[in-house]
């Protein structure tokens, strides 16, 4: 009897040892990871999160829409006491819708790498309405302007740095350059004779065919992360934009004159954002975030604008992917401007293909 209990000890002994070793090689209660890719979240900003499996191609024809309103009341004159000016007070409104198509390409180049070109088409279109006060006029000047063609083609590289998992953070790092395949701010013509800016400016300073490029070549840094945490997924990005300056530029006016204007700097950006996503069900996800960016002043030949200054953009977005099928998913977003130079909506549609 006890030469028996000792062998059954043995046996159980064995077994659990074998069971331990076979828990530690295949976890119970955990899915084993498909492809140690992040996952998958409804899309709200630029930089998706789940990267191109290697070998595959992505075409994602999208569509985004903005609309934006502002006020604008310039005092010209002087005031003798506080309740008294004299002078003219220009009081202007601008409306400023901007519809941008674009079709990007994402090739995976391994299962942590993927290159990713866009090619954008953009149309935009301002209204501004304007009225003198204190001139004795009861009508609104309306001055429309737009401008369409092909926008600033983009090119990034991404990589994910580190195998996630549940509970463990995935990251991805970035880069971005963006070209100058967009009409030129600097090249379209400006209603002003002569001069645009300072005491002897003559005409309204707006162009009378709005660019859709920004006339500067730029790098972007970033860093995105994702953070599985049952049943939600947390993700965020920081990353810097570095507009390069042009020199020798130039500002074409009326009458076929060109206004010099030296050096010119744009401000770089600094942006971060974050956000919450939600799976609904196996085809459906939901996500929340915020999205921010502070822009730096422009200078012009070292010394920064007149009038300009440190912008602040914020949006509140939410977005909602569906999964069609294995190659095609819908995703939409919607955003609200938080602050005043932030456009006051914007809509995005996004349709990728996977080859």
């Amino acid at each position: 009897m006890r030469a028996s209990a000792k062998r059954r000890a043995s046996v159980l002994a064995i077994l659990v040892c074998s069971g331990a070793a076979a828990q530690a090689q295949n976890p119970v209660g955990t899915a084993p990871a498909e492809d140690g890719r992040p996952p998958a979240v409804a899309p709200l900003f630029e930089q998706p999160g789940v990267l191109t499996p290697r070998g595959k191609l992505v075409l994602e024809p999208s569509l985004q829409f903005g609309y934006s309103s502002s006020n604008r009341v310039v005092l010209v004159g002087y005031t003798i006491i506080p309740a008294l000016l004299i002078g003219l007070v220009d009081v202007r409104e601008v409306k400023r819708n901007t519809s941008t198509g674009a079709l990007t390409a994402r090739y995976g180049l391994s299962n942590r790498a993927e290159l990713e070109l866009k090619v954008p088409y953009v149309y935009r279109s301002d209204s501004t309405v304007s009225r003198e006060i204190f001139t004795g006029t009861g009508v609104d000047r309306v001055f429309e302007t737009s401008g369409r063609g092909v926008g600033d083609a983009e090119l990034a590289l991404r990589y994910q740095l580190n195998d996630g998992g549940a509970d463990r953070p995935y990251y991805v790092a970035g880069l971005r350059v963006k070209s100058r395949t967009g009409t030129d701010p600097f090249s379209v013509v400006t209603d002003c004779s002569q001069r645009c800016v300072g005491p002897n400016a003559t005409g309204t300073g707006l162009p009378l065919e709005l660019p859709t490029g920004s006339g500067f070549y730029a790098l972007q840094p970033s860093l995105t992360w994702l953070y599985p945490s049952d049943p939600a997924i947390l993700f965020g990005s920081v990353s810097y934009l570095k507009n390069f300056k042009r020199s020798g530029l130039n500002r074409k006016v009326l009458n076929g004159e060109w206004e010099p204007l030296g050096t010119v700097a744009p401000g770089d950006v600094l942006g971060f954002n974050f956000g919450l996503g939600l799976a609904l069900n196996e085809r459906a996800l939901i996500s929340f975030g915020y999205d921010h960016s502070s822009i730096a002043r422009t200078k012009q030949n070292g010394v920064p604008v007149q009038g300009s200054v440190r912008t602040q953009l914020g949006t509140l977005l939410l977005g909602f992917s569906y999964r069609i099928n294995d190659k095609r998913t819908l995703n939409i977003a919607v955003g609200a401007g938080l602050t005043r130079d932030t456009p006051d909506v914007q809509l995005s549609l996004r349709l990728p293909f996977t080859f």
